[in-house]
């Protein structure tokens, strides 16, 4: 009777615990609700033109190999009314970067109907609201239609049902979903024979390229018409500031050239352009062999070079000296401006915080250029949300979601293979897709006062990786990485863009 009994218990034990697994597994399983769409019309005048568009805030669902739905996009749609013959009407996807930020940048700041107004200048933060909001006359709904796209885990898009953010947070996994999603979209839309076109800013470069190559397989090939890449990072090297990473201290100098020159630090009684050349040509001629020569230079060559150094950021021999000739960007941010006791923006060199702590090695707030503007955006966009396009939802617009990126996946091959190259480089994949796709071309956009991602980077990139120089076109401004925050360069970037798609 007592192994009977046994038996008995541990049989009921083994159905409790199947039994608290399904309920685990279904508990995990987030549920699925019909899919919110908001749908509006309106009118603006655009490139001097009087358009007709209606606005289509929506989400839509991927769905897995079991026609299970596994996340949700959310996306916002401006397409013109009217038209007849769409193949002559092309489509541009926008996104941000991160990983983990929404497409509310360059939707409030560049490529939306309307756009926040701020300080063009940096010489004052966005402070607290009221903020203002205004037409955006330089926006292209004249030229394309436009769908802002927020990656799974930003803005409104979440995983549902059975899907896992391992299947989305990823290069190659995020890559896959948004080729998922522009395809769903060029469909529904009837919209495949429309010149189809990304703008990517920052990470959102890197997934552009990705994206790009992921729409050549799928069963689906769809052949882009063009790449806008605002803030360029397609190989990490020259945009990861750390120790010993010889590219970054090349990539990096003229653009601390260039801020320290906005300073007036560096480069006084020379032309931006005319000082940032000089830079370049030392980085090319002389610091880049110095740097591979490291200890074998003599004490006279380590002076000669640091002086010339000093000379081009705008900071003391000795200290540059006992940085062994290389500057890292956080402790540049740090020490151009100790003497008034700011640092620096990284995203934009031209921004400044007042920091307690004025002896730390790199800022300890933050970025001033991102602090000083994201409450800002954050709130026009909740606002013009709720006001123009009549969003309602259930749950707070993610505008950036740290958990994104601390979760990313940033290998690009199996799990279990030994041996993959780092860091992240996607450069290569742009000159294949292009050399496949001959029809495809490329606008890079890169602020002189970019600390994130140097326009220096974007050359020495864009000179390898078997890119064709041909069907690409750099633009420069004197901005940061967000560039369009500087209305001069907001009016020229909408042009440049202008003549990229009009070409």
């Amino acid at each position: 009777m007592a192994t009977a009994y046994k038996n008995i218990l541990c049989f009921a034990l083994l159905l409790l615990s199947f039994s608290l697994l399904a309920q685990e597994k279904k508990d995990s399983t987030k549920a699925v609700t019909p899919a919110k769409s908001f749908i509006s019309n309106h009118q603006g005048s655009f490139g001097g033109k009087t358009i007709r568009y209606k606005a289509s805030a929506k989400e839509t669902y991927l769905k897995n190999d079991h026609d299970e739905a596994v996340a949700s996009i959310w996306s916002v749609a401006y397409t013109q009314e009217g038209l007849t013959d769409l193949s002559k009407r092309p489509v541009t996807f926008v996104f941000n970067g991160g990983p983990g930020s929404a497409s509310i940048w360059l939707h409030m700041g560049m490529f939306g109907p309307q756009i926040v107004k701020l300080d063009s200048d940096a010489k004052k933060d966005d402070g607290a609201a009221p903020y203002t909001l205004s037409e955006n006359k330089y926006a292209l709904l004249d030229l394309t239609d436009l769908v802002f796209i927020d990656p799974v885990g930003t803005g409104y898009s979440r995983v549902v049902g059975k899907g896992k953010v391992e299947d989305f947070w990823g290069l190659n996994e995020d890559a896959a979903s948004i080729a998922k999603f522009m395809r769903l979209w060029i469909t529904e839309n009837k919209r495949w024979l429309s010149p189809k076109y990304i703008a990517g800013e920052s990470f959102g470069t890197t997934r552009a390229v990705a994206v790009a190559n992921a729409l050549e397989g799928g069963g689906q090939n769809m052949a882009l018409n063009g790449l806008i890449l605002i803030s360029q990072a397609l190989d990490y090297d020259g945009s990861t500031s750390i120790h010993d990473n010889i590219t970054s201290y090349l990539t990096y100098l003229p653009s601390m050239a260039a801020t320290a020159w906005y300073h007036k630090k560096a480069g006084q009684g020379k032309t931006l352009e005319a000082f940032v050349e000089e830079c370049r040509q030392f980085a090319y001629d002389t610091y880049a062999p110095a740097l591979y020569r490291g200890s074998l230079l003599s004490s006279a060559e380590q002076n000669t070079i640091a002086e010339k150094l000093a000379y081009f950021i705008g900071l003391e021999k000795d200290y540059i000296l006992k940085s062994n000739l290389t500057v890292l960007v956080p402790r540049f941010q740090k020490q151009l401006l100790a003497d008034k006791g700011l640092a620096i923006g990284r995203l934009d060199g031209r921004f400044m915080g007042d920091e307690a702590d004025d002896v730390a090695a790199e800022p300890h707030l933050g970025d001033p250029s991102d602090y000083q503007l994201s409450s800002a955006y954050t709130a026009a966009l909740n606002h013009f949300y709720a006001s123009a396009l009549k969003v309602d939802m259930d749950r707070p617009y993610l505008t950036s979601n740290d958990e994104v990126g601390e979760k990313w996946r940033w290998r690009t091959v199996p799990d279990g293979k030994y041996w993959e190259p780092t860091p992240v480089n996607v450069a290569r994949q742009l000159g294949e897709t292009m050399r496949r796709n001959t029809a495809m071309k490329v606008l890079v956009a890169s602020g002189y006062y970019d600390l994130i991602c140097p326009f220096f980077d974007t050359e020495y990139t864009f000179a390898r990786n078997g890119i064709v120089p041909e069907r690409v076109t750099k633009t420069y401004y004197e901005g940061g990485h967000m560039m369009y925050t500087h209305e001069p360069d907001l009016i020229k970037l909408a042009a440049d863009i202008r003549k990229f798609l009009a070409e």
